[in-house]
């Protein structure tokens, strides 16, 4: 490839009028395997494709021209540090909602789980998916490599620049389960946290601090109890919630970043002798099924996590999206009684909580 065969390709009229052909002379390849290359079919070697991307890309090909490829294979990818037992009950759900989506479209849907280390573009080889959801968490480097096949990719679960994605409103819901706690009387609210790298959790403890700043509370940095790295959630929450407890003054509530962490911190404060919710109430995320097990059924957060993935599917059906479309779903607060000290039941819904974008 050459500039100057870049000049003789593009039209004087600007770039749209350059055609395969150009494209094929340029790269010194067919015209047949310039169109497979665009059309992500099977056939050429990785190498290959990019080369043949970063041609139209650099003669200004006009991508709209193609016509769209009807999805039939879709693959849900889960990052292997979400493929876990504490993960599943949030990411099966939504896994069966794109399932059910996927069946009434006639698309075939495969699930692999995946890190940076299991070699995305065979793995994908391997499937020959037309199009990508990605549930949860991926490092930017692992979502390059996995737009770098050219196949439409949609996030739930997770927002990041120049993607489309499907969300809870997590802001929102950290907010709501805040503020019902500040409202019981509540005055040193807690919140244990994941990685604030992961898109909603960092979300979740923004809402957290919002309802303590409207409350004219001053956020105390010892209440803001991060996760120890490296370790599962079950001894991470174990931990957190300990090092609360033995605070000088520790908290008469607690909100947790999920359910499964807000699980474990019940159990913490029970074996410490404490009463739930008589001497610290606690409010977990996601409303997972075990959240209404156990010795007092948890206050959570409601998504519906089998919507999220329907509407991650119903994302890659619309096709081309630019700029690229951010969907918002609502959280309900259903307060149970980890917060309230009697069998008092209700749920709160965001005002207006439609579907944003």
């Amino acid at each position: 490839m050459n500039p100057d065969s870049s000049r003789a390709a593009a039209s004087a009229d600007g770039s749209s009028q350059v055609t395969i052909r150009d494209l094929a002379k340029y790269a010194g390849v067919s015209a047949g395997t310039i169109s497979r290359a665009l059309k992500n079919e099977p056939g050429l070697t990785e190498t290959t494709r990019q080369m043949v991307l970063e041609a139209a890309r650099e003669l200004g090909y006009d991508f709209c021209k193609l016509r769209r490829k009807r999805i039939r294979r879709l693959a849900f990818l889960l990052h292997r540090h979400h493929n876990t037992a504490s993960s599943s009950p949030f990411y099966s759900p939504v896994l069966h909602g794109a399932e059910e989506a996927c069946r009434r479209q006639g698309i075939v849907l495969s699930f692999m789980a995946i890190d940076p280390a299991d070699g995305v573009s065979e793995q994908l080889r391997m499937h020959a998916p037309d199009a990508i959801v990605c549930a949860g968490f991926f490092e930017p480097e692992l979502l390059a490599a996995l737009r770098a096949s050219g196949k439409p990719i949609v996030l739930i679960d997770m927002k990041l620049r120049g993607y489309s994605s499907v969300n809870p409103d997590n802001h929102m819901g950290g907010y709501l389960a805040t503020k019902h706690l500040l409202g019981l009387g509540r005055t040193r609210v807690a919140m244990i946290s994941g990685p604030l790298s992961h898109y909603s959790i960092r979300e979740r403890n923004r809402g957290y601090r919002q309802a303590l700043f409207e409350a004219g509370i001053l956020a105390d940095p010892r209440l803001d109890m991060m996760m120890p790295e490296g370790v599962d959630l079950e001894t991470g929450a174990q931990e957190a919630m300990q090092s609360l407890l033995a605070l000088p003054h520790p908290p008469d509530a607690v909100f947790c970043y999920n359910d499964a962490a807000a699980l474990v911190a019940m159990r913490v404060c029970l074996a410490a002798g404490m009463t739930v919710p008589h001497d610290v109430s606690i409010a977990g995320f996601d409303d997972i099924s075990s959240a209404v097990l156990g010795h007092r059924p948890l206050t959570t957060l409601h998504i519906d996590k089998k919507e999220l993935g329907a509407l991650g599917v119903e994302l890659l059906l619309r096709g081309s999206q630019e700029p690229p479309i951010e969907k918002v779903a609502p959280v309900e607060l259903i307060v149970r009684a980890s917060t309230v000290c009697d069998d008092f039941r209700t749920q709160v819904r965001r005002p207006g909580a439609a579907l944003l974008g």
